[in-house]
C-alpha cells in the first residue's frame, strides 16, 4: 500500500511511508526488552504511552469510519481507505486533535523508545516524529483542498497531535 506513495513527494504517503519503517525499525531493535524489567520507571511510561497509541488509533479509525463516510466518490490516487472521508470529522477525539491516528504513531514510537531508551532508537524516534509530523502538514494541505474554508476554521480550533499542548 505505501510503496506507491514513494512516487510523490507532495503527498502524505511519501512521509508516513518512512515513518512506519522507523517505527518498524524500533520494534525490532527492541523486541527483546518487550516484558525485561516490567516494573521500571521506562517500562511503565512505555506501557502508558502505549495504551494511548491504542486508544487512539481505534477510536480515531472508527470516527473516520463512522462519521467521515468514507467513499469512492473521493477520486485521490493517494488516498486509501478510510482517508477518503467525505464528511469532515470534528466529534470525539477529533474536537481536541487534528489527527489522532498519526499521534497514535508517535505515542508507538516514543512508547517502543522506552522499552529500552538507547541512542539508535532515539534516533529512530525522531525520524519517526519528524516524518509523522510532515504527513499530517502534507494532509493538512490536501484536506484544506477539499474541504476548504470549514477545515481552515477547524484547524484554529484543534491542536495537531496532543489535547491542548501541539
Amino acid at each position: 500500500m505505501s510503496w506507491s506513495s514513494l512516487r510523490d513527494v507532495r503527498a502524505h504517503g511519501f512521509y508516513r511511508f518512512f515513518a512506519w519503517e522507523s517505527v518498524l525499525g524500533l520494534v525490532l531493535l527492541n523486541f527483546d526488552y518487550w516484558f525485561a524489567e516490567p516494573f521500571s520507571t521506562h517500562q511503565l511510561v512505555s506501557w502508558i504511552l502505549l495504551f494511548i497509541c491504542s486508544y487512539l488509533v481505534i477510536h480515531g479509525a472508527l470516527l473516520l469510519y463512522g462519521r467521515g463516510k468514507p467513499s469512492r466518490v473521493r477520486v485521490d490516487p493517494t488516498l486509501v481507505g478510510i482517508e477518503k472521508t467525505t464528511q469532515l470529522v470534528t466529534g470525539g477525539i477529533y474536537r481536541y486533535i487534528r489527527h489522532p491516528i498519526y499521534s497514535s504513531g508517535l505515542f508507538l514510537a516514543w512508547g517502543v523508545l522506552f522499552k529500552r531508551p538507547a541512542p539508535l532508537p532515539l534516533a529512530l524516534a525522531v525520524v519517526a516524529t519528524f516524518c509523522l509530523v510532515m504527513t499530517a502538514r502534507k494532509e493538512e494541505a490536501e484536506n484544506l483542498r477539499y474541504f476548504g474554508e470549514p477545515y481552515q476554521s477547524y484547524m484554529k480550533h484543534t491542536k495537531m497531535f496532543v489535547p491542548f499542548l501541539f
